[in-house]
Order: C-alpha cells, then structure tokens, then sequence
C-alpha cells in the first residue's frame, strides 16, 4: 500500500508556512499528501508540490456546499484525481430518506465532476456508523444508494469510534472503498486522545490487510497532544517498517 498524508494533521504549521511545511513532509518521506480546503491555496500548493515532488491523488473539499466547478478547477490544477467531500452533518443521518438524499447530491456532484476528470468520494466520521438501520451502518447505507462512480473514503478510526470493526466494515464496503484514513489512539471522540500510528489501539495491520489494493493509505491525526511533525513521522516510519 502506499501512503499519504493529510495535511489537515498540520493545519497550524499550513498557515504559518505552506512552502517550508510541505519541504519538511517530503523530507520525512511522503511522496504524496491530501490536502483539505485546496481552493484558496491552490497556487501555493501547486509550487510547493513541484518544488518537493509531492502528488496529491486525493483532496478535502465541501462539495455539497461550496462551487462544486471552482473546486473541480482547482483540483485539476493540483492533479488531484478524487475530490473527497469530508463532512455531511450529524443531523442527516438519521433516516434512510435523509442518506438517500445526500446519495443524490454526492452522486450528482460525480457526473459534475467527470466533466472535469474529476473523481468523486466520501469520508465518514463516527455518526455515519452510530446509525444503523436493519443491521446496516449509515455509511452501508449510502454505499447502496451511491451511483458506482462515487467512491469512499473510509475513516478506520472513526469508524471504530462509532461502532464498526473498520476490518469488517472495509470488507463489507469492498471496492466501493478506495482511500482509507489511518490513525491511531484508544478510539474516543476526543480528537486530542490520537497518537501515532502504530502506538494506539486499533489494529492496523487488520486494517490494511482488509483494505486489499486501494489507492492509498492516508494517515491523519486530528490533534495530537505532542509535536505533530513528530506523530506523522512515527507514523511513516511504522507503516513502511512493515508488519
């Protein structure tokens, strides 16, 4: 599996400093990130990456409710292949009728996005697994209301958080599922509890092995109560030592 990070783990030091952030991720050993919220920064990001040699085949960004074609243009300039809306409300997973609504807004921003060559997908946080309807999580929900072109995104973490056994449910989900995040910790919902990966909890190596041949691993730590460069080293440096 390869591996990315999502640089929403280093949003502080993002703002402080794009340029001398994304050296110092290239420099740990990422060869490719995920950026989040790219549409403002897009330029920054496209000569930060060819300055280092990053890729980014994934990105954040609210397509359900910003411009989906300002986003989609910007992706394009960054050559991010998939554009991976982050965040649907809590609220809206709460009825079978609700998920089907938002299925039809991410599968409408997909035939958007194609004409862009644009690639679109979906990351769960914990409440898409909290509900669960005639013994199936939110998210399988959406799954089986997605038109095939969207894609997902499946959060490991917070998808234990929220009840699944991420193993099982990245089986469940099958080649629906093309990017996964990766994070650690003892899987509560206080982001500040997360660690490197590799020092938590969860089982990672199940995990991976249960993700099959994806397009990447992602590591993300939401918070961290040490040095984050620090966390997505550890990370990278666990994850390429192997199992």
């Amino acid at each position: 599996m390869s591996y990315s990070l999502q640089l929403y783990s280093l949003r502080d030091a993002m703002a402080a400093d794009l340029p001398g952030t994304l050296t110092r991720v290239a420099g740990i050993g990422y060869s490719a990130v995920e950026p989040y919220n790219f549409v403002a920064t897009a330029d920054q990001l496209r000569d930060a990456f060819e300055a280092n040699g990053l890729s980014a085949p994934s990105g954040h960004a609210p397509l359900l409710r910003e411009d989906q074609d300002e986003i989609f243009a910007a992706a394009a300039t960054l050559g991010i292949g998939t554009v991976i809306d982050p965040f649907v409300a809590p609220e809206l997973w709460t009825s079978v009728d609700a998920i089907r609504a938002t299925a039809d807004k991410l599968n409408a921003a997909a035939a958007r996005g194609a004409g862009h060559g644009i690639r679109v997908g979906y990351h769960n946080h914990w409440f898409e697994l909290e509900s669960t309807f005639d013994g199936k999580f939110g998210l399988e929900v959406l799954a089986d209301h997605l038109d095939p072109a969207v894609v997902l995104e499946v959060d490991t973490y917070w998808a234990q958080v929220g009840g699944a056994d991420p193993a099982a449910l990245l089986r469940s989900l099958g080649d629906r599922v093309k990017f996964i995040h990766i994070k650690d910790g003892p899987a509560t919902k206080e982001p500040g509890d997360q660690v490197a990966v590799g020092s938590g909890t969860l089982p990672i190596w199940d995990i991976i092995e249960a993700a099959g041949s994806i397009d990447a691993g992602v590591v993300e730590l939401d918070d961290f109560a040490g040095d984050m460069f620090t966390a997505v080293t550890d990370s990278l440096n666990f994850l390429e030592g192997g199992k």
